[in-house]
């Protein structure tokens, strides 16, 4: 799913008016009925309802919600605060609802009058979209203080209030709503993707409120939410007539003493992402352990007892995915400088591989284009500088992708893929059970794996990615986020490719 800033958004609603063509108070009409489902889906019961509501377009959509919410039986009172001069479509919402449900509304444009709720109340936050450009002030700010001290569930419209849609200093954000789920218009925003904003955002909802297709498709953004639908197209399908050598040869240089799940759980995951056939090159002490665990491997020894200081690639143009639990010898890292030089088709680079490369920074003009690099945010800050945010990280990603050619997943909650086109992806799988050891090694073995079948590098890493997160959230049938292993996630990832190419819409 493409998705866009804030700026373009409101030229995508504004285009959406103009050539469906659709009245602003009908679109807005729209959205609301969008709201009214979700929330009336998610509580179900007629639970009671304050309504807090602005004087602009978020306003209006509040309001438009509240008369619907009324008319289906809730228990809503809606508080409207406003400096007397009103968006046109939120002062005719507040008309209808005057119309109909006067009692239920009360006009606040002085000063903040707590409303009164119960431990049972939902809260639905409507005072400010993202446009807003400036922390809150005066009353709208007691309402966020008042909100975020109830204890009460809270429903954001489209963005919590005091949130921006992309950037957010953390001077700024005293004064944010901190909602419990937040149900976005059409788009995911940037900014719920973003480690930091978590405690505002809440869980999300994505709502589609019928932005006019043709702008989306023709408006141009760097911006990409991934789901099952644009995934499916690039998984290869199969010939009856394939053998081994039809899906390539993985080499998984990993391992060191003391290391060897490492290597096992990497080339494990190549196995099961579809590799023909894995070879594990590795330090001699760790073949028991390695052709024990997985007879379906090869392994190359090292001359090395103990760690990795050389590679014989006997392919010529092999699938390799260097630096799961490697180390960082001085022999290690002089095999690591070694290859870059020598090796000129795409790789990746995780773990300890990155971690040489950031004591020799040279190395990164050295790596093939379109290698794929697999750090966590403080391998990434140790490649390329520490950053102050996650906005701030990734769009160092974005930079360091276009101006080194390589592929970045910046791993985490929807992990990001920086790509050298400019473009952004993020993940819509996965959960927090798979921060635990060894879940990126998998992912490498994963990436690696495709590669070994012929998926491009771009296709690799955003295939693999999604399969991994979602190879984690199908393990919490059987798992808790706290009990989930890694090697929980090779053991899903026969039901990940089943469920991404049967699910017609996704998770």
């Amino acid at each position: 799913m493409k998705f866009f800033t804030t700026t373009q958004i409101r030229q995508l609603d504004q285009y959406t008016i103009e050539h469906e063509p659709i009245a602003a108070i009908d679109l807005m009409e729209r959205a609301a009925n969008a709201l009214y489902k979700s929330f009336t889906a998610t509580f179900p019961a007629k639970v009671p309802v304050c309504i807090l509501a602005g004087q602009g377009n978020n306003g209006g959509d509040a309001l438009a919600l509240a008369r619907m919410l009324l008319k289906g039986g809730y228990e809503v009172s809606v508080y409207l605060i406003h400096s007397g001069l009103l968006s046109p479509d939120c002062e005719i919402n507040r008309q209808r609802l005057l119309s109909g449900y006067s009692k239920s509304l009360i006009e606040l444009n002085e000063a903040f009058v707590t409303p009164e709720v119960t431990t049972e109340t939902i809260i639905i936050d409507g005072l400010f979209g993202s446009g807003l450009s400036r922390p809150l002030t005066g009353t709208f700010a007691q309402a966020v203080n008042w909100i975020n001290r109830t204890g009460c569930k809270v429903v954001s419209i489209d963005i919590p209030s005091g949130l921006a849609g992309e950037e957010n200093k953390p001077a700024d954000n005293s004064i944010i709503v901190k909602a419990h789920l937040t149900l976005s218009l059409q788009f995911p925003k940037l900014a719920f993707l973003l480690a930091e904003n978590e405690p505002y955002v809440g869980s999300f909802e994505i709502l589609n409120i019928g932005i006019h297709p043709e702008v989306i498709e023709k408006t141009p953004s760097d911006l990409y939410y991934m789901e099952a639908k644009d995934i499916r197209p690039l998984l290869k399908d199969r010939s009856v007539f394939s053998h081994k050598g039809t899906f390539g040869h993985a080499w998984i240089i990993s391992g060191s003493k003391g290391m060897a799940g490492a290597s096992v759980l990497s080339s494990q995951a190549a196995l099961r992402s579809g590799a023909g056939l894995v070879t594990v090159h590795g330090p001699a002490a760790n073949r028991i352990i390695v052709q024990t665990t997985i007879p379906e491997a090869i392994f190359q020894s090292d001359d090395s007892d103990d760690f990795i200081s050389h590679i014989d690639l006997t392919d010529s143009n092999p699938a390799v995915a260097i630096g799961p639990g490697i180390g960082t010898h001085a022999a290690t890292a002089q095999m690591l400088s070694d290859f870059l030089i020598n090796h000129k088709t795409p790789c990746v680079l995780d773990a300890d591989a990155l971690n040489i490369i950031s004591r020799q920074k040279e190395l990164l003009k050295q790596i093939p284009e379109k290698s794929i690099l697999t750090p966590h945010p403080k391998e990434f800050d140790r490649l390329f500088g520490e950053s102050n945010s996650s906005y701030e990280r990734i769009m160092k990603a974005q930079h360091a992708s276009k101006s080194y050619g390589v592929i970045i997943i910046l791993k985490g909650a929807h992990t990001t893929i920086a790509v050298p086109s400019g473009s952004l992806y993020f993940n819509s799988t996965g959960n927090s059970g798979m921060a635990t050891a060894g879940s990126g090694d998998v992912l490498a073995g994963i990436v690696a794996g495709l590669l070994a079948q012929g998926y491009k590098p771009e296709e690799a890493a955003l295939t693999g990615v999604f399969l991994h997160g979602r190879a984690g959230d199908l393990a919490l049938a059987n798992e808790s986020k706290e009990s989930l292993v890694a090697s929980d996630l090779i053991a899903n990832l026969g039901k990940a490719f089943q469920s991404i190419r049967g699910s017609e819409h996704g998770f």
